[in-house]
């Protein structure tokens, strides 16, 4: 069953063409990889995608619904959550205090709950539970983001370059999570540019360049592509 899909958007920047009648979708219970080197848009579509941006052209639905030119709010309380690029986490605020932000959209009753199961599966930011947000390591801050997404329990989970700035040990451990959210029944779009790493999780692929769609199928058939090796894993 179809949980999102994205028909022909073109989105802006002033005058700048970003993303041009890009088309893709995301079945549940899937997790989906948008790959593509520096620039190509993909960060603009996981923002489009979440409301943070609004295409000029093209329809976007979430189970069903036209979120076109919804509100980024709106949307979270629709069963979507993206966990951006570079973390952002809210420097200033303890662990607890940003967690208990991404359940902004849940009543009061549930906050408890998803508290103790975003502790249980990461052992490491209960530990840090206290401690403000600023003074954690990079794979640290990296959970927490990913924690404070979790919170609103979405239907959809998007992730914006996970990995990015993390040491190769740190990289392991934020795609076991993603696996672990996975099996957990998680359906996840995946946006990263570790395209090795990215190809072996994922069901389905899309290879963005420039900000159009450029090859799409299972992540085996991009994995073994010889295009794609030559572009995005070095061989």
């Amino acid at each position: 069953m179809s949980l999102l899909r994205v028909e022909n958007i073109h989105v802006y920047y002033g005058n700048i063409h970003a993303i041009k009648d890009v088309s893709f979708e995301v079945n549940e219970g899937e997790i989906v990889t948008l790959i593509g080197a520096n620039g190509a848009g993909k960060s603009t579509t996981l923002n489009t995608v979440s409301g943070l941006l609004k295409p000029r052209s093209g329809r976007i639905l979430f189970r069903d619904r036209n979120i076109t030119q919804m509100q980024a709010s709106r949307v979270v309380s629709l069963g979507m959550a993206l966990c951006p690029e570079g973390r952002r986490v809210f420097q200033q605020m303890t662990v607890r205090e940003n967690l208990e932000m991404g359940a902004y959209t849940r009543p009061a009753g549930e906050v408890a709950s998803s508290l103790k199961n975003i502790f249980e599966r990461f052992p490491r930011l209960k530990e840090r539970e206290k401690q403000v947000a600023g003074t954690l390591s990079g794979g640290e801050q990296q959970m927490l983001a990913m924690g404070r997404a979790l919170m609103s329990k979405p239907k959809l989970l998007m992730l914006d370059e996970p990995s990015m700035g993390l040491a190769p040990i740190l990289v392991e451990q934020i795609f076991d999570i993603i696996r672990e959210l996975h099996a957990a029944g998680s359906t996840i779009l995946l946006v990263e540019q570790n395209a090795q790493m990215a190809l072996s999780i994922a069901d389905r692929a899309y290879v963005l360049g420039t900000g159009s769609i450029t090859m799409s199928g299972s992540a085996k058939q991009v994995l073994e592509d010889d295009r794609v090796r030559a572009a995005y894993l070095g061989g």
